[in-house]
């Protein structure tokens, strides 16, 4: 088998951490030896610890940011804690783009030694995820080492902004950075059509010099199963009431927001309508949107229509925090804060579930609204990126497996919520849809050869 090398600069957290951790465990049956170099933070069992995030992955060099964010200046100490794309003030990973020449540097020099402490030995190329200060120390260390960059997205978030004027000091100098990186890349990959046409046009390169590759679902943990009613109550009693992991500005420790079993009541109802929020609490997510939304739609209907949101890791949002918008909702009661769970525990929640909403405005793939048509929940997003591309919304199709709605329409996505709540017969339709649609289409399997086809092309070039 040949070597190959993922560099992930952030700890496990996001959508790009899943990607490294399926393509890992199934490039092997393609003739490629993963060996994973990634972000870690916090102790064994947490969710943000690469060793346990990356079980199942046997050669795995994780790096720990625990002493950087307890450092002064968390991107300076050694290990550096790593950047971010996005802007939260006072968070230990300050955005790339307020980062100045000599904290780049001091970047690109730490891990030029992260790299060049054994993980490069054996590799005959490097798969490196996001456009980092690692493409920077790969070129210090092996110029000649054929370079996959893989974009997925939250780096195009920051180059739009860039482009639009935003006021951070450094951006240009990153987005210069960034275009340089790419271009000396063999092969990018994106992960759906309209984020590689994207990261086309932000990075200044030929829209053939990227290649699409759709994120997978692991069909076996995501296998359509459907929880009874008493699976349910067990569940939601657990998370919410028993282990419960959600949090708020005020307490911004997971399980401040602890549940009574009185308050699971609408949860439990016969009638109710169960939906899903699943993702980070950033801007671009719209999960207080979506608590608006909710309280439209709850009007208009006489069944609960309860709002259970995993994720958000603790003390990270954007905006307006859910839990703010709910304490101002007339329908709060119905809304449920559950915390950030593990990824293998997202199955059981969706099957849990009778509907997704995630009114992403900025989705380049959007893993999860493939993981629910998986699981036979229908999907409620925006008409806009990558949603599009893969969601059937057309109520007239035969094939139709969802529904989408205009970016930032709050009262269409009401009206989304009202249609689908009311009809169980066309859920259940969109639901078997859905699942005929991510089995035919989604897998790691075929990521995994897609994948490999293109380390051929990075070689062969």
């Amino acid at each position: 088998m040949r070597r190959v090398l993922h560099v992930l600069l952030f700890f496990p957290r996001g959508g790009s951490a899943q990607v490294v951790r399926y393509l890992a465990r199934a490039l092997p049956a393609q003739g490629w030896r993963p060996r994973v170099v990634a972000g870690s933070l916090g102790a064994p069992g947490e969710p943000g610890n690469a060793v346990t995030f990356f079980r199942g992955v046997d050669d795995l060099i994780p790096v720990p940011y625990d002493a950087a964010v307890a450092a002064p200046d968390p991107i300076m100490a050694s290990p550096p804690m790593h950047p971010s794309y996005e802007d939260r003030l006072g968070a230990p990973d300050r955005a790339f783009a307020r980062l100045g020449a000599a904290e780049c540097e001091h970047l690109a020099r730490e891990w030029t030694r992260i790299l060049g402490a054994g993980a490069l030995d054996g590799a005959g190329l490097v798969h490196l995820h996001h456009l980092t200060p690692a493409h920077e120390a790969v070129a210090r260390l092996r110029p000649d080492l054929p370079v996959v960059s893989h974009i997925h997205g939250t780096e195009l978030l920051m180059l739009d902004a860039i482009e639009a004027g935003a006021a951070w000091p450094h951006g240009e100098a990153w987005a210069e950075r960034m275009r340089a990186w790419a271009l000396r890349s063999r092969v990018l990959v994106a992960s759906s059509a309209p984020s590689a046409a994207d990261a086309a046009r932000l990075l200044a390169l030929p829209r053939e010099r990227v290649e699409v590759v759709p994120n997978g679902v692991e069909l076996a943990l995501f296998d359509g199963r459907r929880a009874a009613p008493a699976e349910r109550a067990r569940l939601w009693r657990r998370w919410l009431c028993e282990e419960p992991r959600g949090w708020s500005p005020a307490r911004p420790d997971p399980g401040s927001v602890r549940y009574a079993p009185a308050d699971l009541a609408p949860l439990l109802h016969p009638r109710a309508t169960v939906v899903a929020f699943v993702g980070r609490f950033t801007a671009v997510k719209r999960a207080a949107l979506l608590v608006r939304a909710h309280a439209r739609a709850r009007a208009g209907l006489d069944a609960p229509l309860p709002l259970v949101l995993l994720g958000g890791a603790a003390g990270e949002w954007e905006g307006e925090h859910p839990a703010d918008a709910a304490a101002r909702s007339p329908w709060g009661h119905e809304v449920f804060l559950a915390g950030w769970r593990d990824h293998a525990e997202l199955a059981r929640a969706l099957a849990a579930c009778d509907l997704l909403a995630v009114p992403s405005v900025a989705e380049r793939f959007g893993q999860v609204y493939v993981e629910a048509m998986a699981m036979r929940v229908p999907p409620i997003a925006c008409d806009v990126a990558a949603p599009p591309t893969f969601i059937d919304a057309d109520p007239a199709s035969p094939d139709r497996c969802g529904w989408l709605v205009a970016p930032d329409d709050e009262e269409g996505l009401a009206r989304a919520l009202v249609a689908a709540a009311r009809d169980p017969a066309e859920r259940a339709l969109r639901g078997e849809n859905g699942r005929r649609r991510a089995v035919a289409g989604f897998s790691w399997e075929v990521a995994a050869r897609r994948t490999a086809a293109v380390y051929a092309a990075a070689l062969s070039g």
